[in-house]
């Protein structure tokens, strides 16, 4: 591992599963944007994530 500051280093480590690799939670895992979070993390509300199971909204509404 490359040499880094303490704050990166467990940033880091909060995203690296028992293998030590970088895992995502299962919506991020396919997502394009950059606010992928970590396996560890509940989702509550994701902005930029829309369920195909949702209804849209129209424009007038």
């Amino acid at each position: 591992m490359p040499r880094m500051p303490k704050k990166l280093k467990k940033e880091l480590a909060f995203f690296l599963n028992d293998r030590e690799r970088r895992s995502y939670n299962e919506l991020c895992r396919k997502c394009q944007h950059e606010c992928k979070q970590s396996f560890r993390a509940v989702i509550i509300d994701c902005p930029r994530y829309l369920s195909k199971r949702t209804k849209r909204r129209t424009p007038t509404e």
